[in-house]
């Protein structure tokens, strides 16, 4: 591994900084199933409903999500630590068996969707724009999801926290 410059080192302190929700993106099709953890996730536009996903292209499942050309961002909620900490390689649990839990519907695309979910995005990739590392994914959605109430699973200064969402009035 080469050695990071001292701008890198500090953009990587500055990203820790940045709280961003907590995302398992998945996919399956020709070039497989599978999913990521992920906080590079972010709106586009409305019109048509668009949202970008970062993922590493050294990542295993890069290619797959490439290949596929469909995904789903599964926002989580408060409760879902564990299952980040799975999709992101932190345990040793492998990929068939994540989705062997009872945890996933069918999406409209055929994609995994995790059933109890924040939110829930179904799209397909319309462009992809290699920068450095990572592929930027642009993903049109044509499904979308939304819970009226939970909290949300954030990560911040490299550790995941909950963060409460709103009572209800």
């Amino acid at each position: 591994m080469s050695s990071l410059s001292q701008t890198q080192i500090d953009f990587r302190n500055a990203m820790a900084q940045l709280p961003a929700a907590v995302n398992i993106i998945t996919s399956d099709g020709p070039g497989g199933r599978c999913g990521i953890t992920a906080s590079a996730v972010c709106s586009v536009t409305d019109s048509p409903p668009t949202v970008l996903v970062c993922i590493n292209r050294g990542s295993a499942s890069h290619d797959p999500f490439r290949a596929n050309g469909k995904l789903c961002i599964n926002v989580l909620r408060g409760e879902q630590e564990e299952l980040a900490r799975h999709f992101a390689g932190m345990t040793r649990v492998p990929m068939e068996e994540r989705f062997a839990w009872d945890l996933w519907d069918e999406g409209s695309a055929g994609v995994p969707v995790l059933r109890d979910a924040l939110v829930t995005l179904e799209g397909r990739i319309s462009e992809c724009k290699e920068v450095g590392s990572h592929s930027v994914l642009f993903v049109e959605l044509e499904q979308v999801g939304v819970r009226e109430q939970g909290d949300s699973l954030v990560y911040f200064n490299r550790l995941f926290h909950r963060l409460e969402g709103a009572a209800a009035a």
